[in-house]
């Protein structure tokens, strides 16, 4: 056994080179083998993998979906909707079974384009921006925008009453580019269907611009909400494939027509209370129907994005990150202080408090905080504006870790400073304030650099409460756009130059401290 050890060193040692190149080789077949199979994969018929399989894969974003596609509050583990029983008669007819995909809404393009799911529906409206991406079926539901108000008000009676109020609608929708072209207009952006609604309630917006769909769904059994205007508008819902599913395409535009002109989408719509005079133009504009069945601009067609048109929308984003994340992190540095000197100083009861007030506030997720005192305030009187939850939401946040940064930075104080400074007669308060305070404020800055930093990045959570900072921004612009990765890089640019002057300050900062401390 020893000698088989010894030959098949040395015939490790004499070939080795010999070896490590089969070695090489074989691994570059592998590779190109499992290429191969990939790339015959990635390039299969999506129409022909669909009727092999059995299943048709459908993206869609179910969060605040209604009446798209949502979950049955009755059997939560259900999805109803129109697009629902829209996407369940196409299937019937391709005679395959459905399997649902959730993702988000403003990345749903781009995960199709990965391949992530078969089709998208969601109400995504036929645009030329989006047609230079994907491709789109011929339309589903001829849509319009709606104006919702409170029963209460008298104000609002048409379109051009919304100048000099502030109106609550969706990103990257037909609503939101009609409203920004008109001017005047304060417009708060959301990423959900049902926060535009429960603002308004609250009085915080004046009026909710969207979709017809879902104007409806949420107005007509709320008393205290009633659409006015004519709708206005006029656009189309498609559904929306990669570039290459051409033959998918064609035969979901035939099953399109199909269920038209058999009066089952008629069927569906009506029982969602969504058909329509508008929806007339499904069957009688064949133009039309011919103009959105036809394949979008080759990519040598598209127009070239020009990134400096981009750079104020996310300019103003920063500057919005960084005056609520400034304002946050003194909040925090305060109440991290006074958290500190009830958790350390303090009595029983100030220390059972702060205690409790850590714990709690590092063991729950930010966002749900937010929601809380943007939305669950309201409830027992307490209306907040967006701005000032945002502040308070991160700085209330962020002070339970300031808090125990500073107990850290205290109490990594030798005891024998403390005493010795007593013995020479100075009181507590003069201890901590002359020779305790200033050493742990060398050890703290570090870690609060570091804090400081990630809450401008957690800032991006407050989009939730229809603020638009830097990632809000930067979302709103790629779904926009469909260039994820420069307007990534640009983003991702400004917040490491926000960011980096910070440590550089507290750098400086630590080595000043020091040189003081040598001085003394």
């Amino acid at each position: 056994m020893r000698r088989f050890h010894e030959w098949l060193i040395f015939i490790i040692m004499e070939y080795k080179y010999f070896i490590i190149r089969c070695i090489v080789m074989l691994q570059m077949c592998f590779s190109g083998i499992f290429f191969s199979i990939n790339h015959a994969f990635a390039y299969q018929d999506t129409l022909d993998k669909i009727k092999s399989s059995g299943v048709i894969t459908w993206g869609f974003d179910a969060e605040g979906g209604a009446p798209y596609v949502f979950r049955d509050s009755a059997n939560p583990s259900k999805h109803i909707g129109f697009e629902v029983e829209l996407v369940a008669a196409i299937a019937r007819e391709l005679g395959v079974k459905v399997r649902y995909f959730q993702n988000a809404w403003d990345s749903i393009l781009l995960s199709l384009q990965r391949g992530d799911f078969d089709i998208a529906l969601n109400g995504i409206e036929i645009t030329p921006d989006r047609e230079q991406s994907v491709l789109f079926t011929r339309p589903y539901y001829a849509y319009a925008e709606q104006i919702v108000v409170r029963d209460s008000d008298n104000r609002i009676h048409r379109l051009e009453d919304l100048r000099g109020k502030k109106v609550g609608t969706l990103y990257n929708t037909e609503a939101k580019r009609l409203l920004e072209a008109m001017g005047g207009i304060a417009v708060n952006i959301y990423s959900g269907q049902v926060e535009p609604f429960k603002d308004l309630l609250l009085n915080r917006i004046d009026a909710v611009f969207v979709d017809l769909p879902i104007a409806a769904y949420y107005t007509m059994p709320n008393p205290q909400l009633h659409m006015v205007g004519d709708p206005v508008g006029d656009g189309y819902y498609g559904i929306a494939l990669r570039k290459e599913d051409a033959s998918l395409a064609d035969e979901l535009n035939k099953i399109i027509e199909k269920l038209l002109r058999s009066g089952e989408l008629k069927k569906i719509y009506s029982r969602w209370g969504l058909w329509n005079v508008a929806q007339e133009k499904l069957f009688l504009h064949e133009g039309i129907l011919k103009n959105y069945a036809e394949s979008p601009p080759s990519s040598s067609e598209k127009a070239p994005i020009v990134l400096t048109k981009f750079l104020p929308t996310l300019l103003k984003g920063a500057l919005v990150t960084i005056g609520i994340s400034i304002l946050s992190m003194m909040l925090a540095v305060v109440l991290g202080l006074i958290l500190t000197f009830m958790r350390l100083y303090g009595n029983t009861w100030l220390r059972m408090v702060s205690t409790a007030y850590i714990e709690i506030y590092r063991g729950t997720p930010l966002l749900i905080q937010l929601y809380i005192l943007y939305y669950g305030l309201p409830s027992i009187g307490i209306t907040l504006s967006a701005f000032v939850v945002a502040i308070l939401g991160l700085g209330m946040n962020y002070a339970a870790y300031e808090a125990e940064i500073y107990r850290a930075g205290i109490q990594a104080i030798p005891k024998g400073q403390t005493e010795a400074a007593l013995s020479l007669g100075m009181s507590g308060r003069l201890t901590l304030k002359r020779i305790i305070l200033p050493q742990a404020l060398r050890i703290t800055i570090p870690p609060m650099t570091n804090d400081f930093i990630a809450l401008f990045k957690d800032s991006s959570l407050i989009s939730v409460i229809a603020i638009t900072e830097l990632t809000k921004s930067y979302g709103i612009l790629a779904a926009a756009s469909m260039d994820y990765f420069k307007l990534g890089i640009i983003t991702a640019l400004l917040y490491f130059g926000m960011s980096y002057p910070l440590s550089l300050y507290a750098r400086k900062l630590e080595k000043k401290l020091k040189s003081h401390d040598r001085n003394l």
